[in-house]
């Protein structure tokens, strides 16, 4: 019986999408690595690096980049999608006449569509048909560390137990370990908030507001995402693990978040232009803070924080007015109706 790991495309040679792409050739799955820069493409094979994303880390020599999508997709057997947001719609409807029946796609993409606001689940649904198995890869994990081999834990939710089974024992190895989960709408949720609630915690931080400051803020942020997910239909179990409470938290307090350096560089009074251009790659919050509104208000539900990150990144008020309208909000209960109050 043969016992060969399938072949593994990873779709997307982003700093994670590299990551990701090295962690499963360091298991010994045959994995290729598809970006859309041939020039990109040619230095990484000479070099074994990712020169633009994670200079100074060397890859393995086994690991191959390719700037050809069919191929890369035709010969998988699982794929994994590690785009931008605003590209992964294009990217899935690109790759799905390639794909081969009966091989799943994941993803570990964070964010929601830019425009539709749909969860990425409905987006891979419809561009790939409800037969095809779907799952997310989620949780607190920055590319560089994972990169360089240092400890991760993420979560692996899917629709299908056998699935989600598959796209963990690919990822699980000696250090990182991934667990599997079933709410794909709780686990998109924590993934594309959390880059909200770390602007807000940087902008705090910029404008050195204290130790203090930063916890309330990460603790009424998870209470955001918790009455939201709620609102929509999802776990709260599922916002209290990886996917919510430990990306919150990494994302919200280390400064190789680029949503955390957003707000930073916002709270010592830098534009939002130059903060940008500063970070030099996309920064996520800036669109999704629109949709995390638009779904809130849709359920009725009130979001303080999110709202008002929201301001400042519309340039509607500045973070020192944020911070007059957040402390004059009125004294009441922490929880008036429960956990999800």
């Amino acid at each position: 019986m043969s016992t060969a790991k399938p072949a593994i495309a990873v779709l997307g040679a982003g700093s994670w999408g590299t990551a990701l792409a090295a962690l499963l050739t360091r298991h010994g799955y045959p994995t290729s690595l598809w970006g859309r820069d041939p020039a990109q493409v040619a230095r990484f094979n000479a070099h074994h690096e990712n020169a633009r994303y994670l200079p100074g880390i060397a890859l393995p020599e086994s690991l191959r980049a390719t700037d050809d999508l069919a191929d890369a997709v035709a010969g998988a057997d699982l794929l994994l999608v590690v785009t931008p947001s605003h590209a992964f719609n294009a990217t899935l409807c690109a790759l799905a006449p390639h794909r081969r029946p009966g091989v799943g796609v994941a993803w570990a993409t964070k964010g929601f569509e830019p425009g539709s606001g749909r969860f990425l689940h409905e987006v891979a649904a419809e561009c790939l048909g409800a037969d095809v198995p779907l799952a997310v890869v989620t949780g607190p994990s920055f590319a560089k560390e994972v990169a360089v081999g240092l400890p991760t834990a993420v979560t692996v939710h899917s629709d299908s137990e056998d699935f989600a089974q598959t796209v963990a024992e690919a990822l699980h190895g000696p250090a990182f370990r991934a667990y599997t989960g079933s709410d794909m709408l709780g686990a998109e949720l924590g993934g594309a908030m959390k880059n909200v609630l770390a602007v807000a915690t940087g902008i705090a931080d910029g404008m050195n507001l204290g130790l203090n400051a930063r916890a309330g803020l990460i603790t009424r942020g998870l209470n955001e995402m918790l009455r939201l997910n709620a609102a929509i239909g999802g776990r709260a179990e599922t916002l209290m693990g990886l996917a919510g409470l430990g990306d919150l938290v990494l994302t919200a307090t280390g400064d190789l978040s680029r949503n955390r350096r957003l707000g930073l560089a916002l709270g010592r009074g830098q534009s939002l232009r130059a903060a940008v251009a500063e970070i030099g790659q996309v920064v996520e919050s800036v669109q999704t803070v629109d949709e995390v509104m638009r779904l809130a208000q849709r359920h009725g539900i009130e979001l303080p924080i999110s709202m008002l990150v929201q301001r400042v990144l519309h340039e509607e008020i500045t973070p020192a007015e944020g911070l007059k309208i957040i402390l004059a909000r009125e004294q009441k209960p922490e929880y008036p109706e429960g956990l999800f109050g």
